[in-house]
């Protein structure tokens, strides 16, 4: 999609912002839920197609929900800090547990343009040839074709909940045109919605893109701003490596210091000035340890 041109921070919240008519809206019938959902993705489209938006890093935002929303399908008890600091503070060598391997999954399936030999390196457990089947089970509208891979692939692997979401997030995004997969189903998701078929799966997974949509629309506007104030408070870092630091925290949802591009003293002192700038924030709420993001 082509870069859109620069406009004010506070007028791009207003363009990024769904329409209150999709936000306030109570659907009765499959058709208004249906008609609601495309309204939601196209307005999420014209937010994609944004060059203000930080489109790697929203991804990992999305990422993170997607991971935290299929680790509840599976009875576990983690959330979103639990999965930063499986995945961030883990060590050579270690294993990231249950929890951290469905959020790797998840990064690794957003990270690269969609195509089968991405998503194999996300579900390396998968042969290519499967993933491809799978993903030819999906025909028609986009919606419908997520719900057809959801169902081909609980037909053949049942307990597969992440191989099932994150093949049908694929299908999606791609008949939707775009390059990347945006997690979108599985945070709208009920437990309940994974083992329903045909017109009730393809339903539920309509009524789940509405709330997801709506937020991940909230999340772009809000990194767009964040974005935006860390680009403008870039230029006073005067630490060797700041320019790739920011590079880091502008692509990825939580970055250690030792992550950095710098000397261990030097990565934290950049993190301290950079949330007294107000650019980023310290996410764990630890006094060691820390993780920081936009």
């Amino acid at each position: 999609m082509p870069n859109a041109l620069q406009v004010p921070t506070d007028d791009l919240t207003r363009i990024l912002r769904m329409p209150t008519w999709v936000t306030s809206a109570r659907p009765e019938t499959p058709e208004d839920v249906a008609f609601l959902s495309g309204a939601a993705l196209n307005h999420l489209h014209v937010v994609l197609g944004r060059a203000e938006v930080p489109q790697a890093l929203l991804r990992d935002r999305l990422a993170l929900r997607a991971a935290e929303a299929c680790v509840a399908f599976s009875g576990r008890p983690e959330r979103a800090g639990d999965l930063r600091d499986a995945v961030h503070l883990l060590r050579p060598g270690d294993l990231p547990g249950p929890g951290g391997e469905t959020y790797l999954a998840w990064r690794r399936a957003v990270e690269r343009p969609v195509s089968i030999k991405a998503l194999g390196r996300a579900l390396p457990t998968l042969e290519q040839g499967q993933i491809a089947t799978w993903l030819d089970a999906g025909q028609g509208v986009p919606v419908g074709r997520a719900a057809m891979v959801l169902e081909a692939v609980f037909r053949a692997a049942p307990r597969a909940e992440v191989a099932a979401l994150i093949l049908a997030e694929a299908a999606l995004s791609q008949a939707l045109g775009w390059d990347h997969l945006v997690p979108l189903l599985a945070p709208g998701l009920k437990r309940a919605d994974l083992r329903k078929q045909g017109d009730d799966l393809r339903l539920a997974c309509h009524r789940a893109i509405i709330p997801s949509v709506i937020e991940a629309a909230r999340h772009a506007a809000d990194l767009a701003r964040r974005a935006a104030h860390l680009k403008a408070v870039a230029p006073k870092l005067r630490a060797k490596g700041a320019v790739d630091a920011v590079e880091m925290f502008l692509t990825r949802d939580a970055v250690t210091p030792s992550a950095l591009p710098l000397p261990d003293r030097a990565a934290r002192r950049l993190c301290d000035r950079l949330v007294d700038l107000g650019a980023v924030r310290e996410l764990s709420g630890r006094d060691t340890f820390r993780l920081y993001g936009v």
